[in-house]
């Protein structure tokens, strides 16, 4: 229906966008990738999905057209709605996500608030398949560096270090260099 909206950009948050067109303004809901995407740019365009229920309609913008497409992926899947979808996509950039489902990785996905182990093996059963079928591949990088992020992880929470204070460190340390398991648990350790 509306296929993208090209504009003056109004107002611009985490969360949504305003986005004036000859007079009419429209709100645009988006994932932090996408608002990460727009530049502080006066024009702005967004690719859009418009989300249709009985007591609303939504618009939801991308700024790339893969991401729109992952989107539609994510809200076919039974049990994913739009705002799952969106929070998918503001968790996880388009790129981690599609690498989580073909590596079968639900550690991560379940990483995402609102996706219990159920609902990840769903989305990992219904879009493996499709997201092969377009020629997306399991980078084996990324499944190496989830790999390793989830055994320092393991190793450090059983050593009573709270999971959400070393996230972050291993995750920057990890952005840094590829290094093993151990290292990258010496390294987290010297900064705690």
């Amino acid at each position: 229906m509306i296929t993208h909206v090209k504009g003056r950009l109004i107002e611009k948050n985490p969360a949504y966008v305003v986005i004036d067109l000859n007079g009419l303004g429209y709100l645009l809901r988006i994932s932090l990738h996408t608002y990460s995407q727009i530049g502080d740019s006066e024009t702005c365009m967004l690719y859009t999905y418009l989300s249709i229920k009985e007591d609303a309609h939504t618009l939801f913008g991308f700024a790339e057209r893969e991401e729109r497409e992952l989107f539609r992926h994510l809200i076919s899947v039974s049990g994913v709605g739009p705002n799952t979808a969106q929070m998918i996509l503001s968790s996880l950039s388009p790129v981690d996500a599609q690498q989580a489902i073909l590596a079968e990785n639900v550690l991560l996905l379940k990483s995402v608030k609102g996706i219990g182990g159920k609902t990840a093996q769903r989305i990992i059963l219904d879009l493996k398949d499709k997201l092969a079928k377009q020629g997306i591949v399991v980078d084996q990088s990324f499944t190496q560096h989830n790999t390793t992020r989830e055994e320092a992880l393991t190793a450090l929470t059983m050593l009573g270090f709270s999971k959400n204070a070393i996230e972050k460190i291993i995750d920057k340390e990890l952005q840094e260099d590829a290094i093993e398991v151990e290292e990258l648990v010496k390294r987290v350790l010297k900064k705690m």
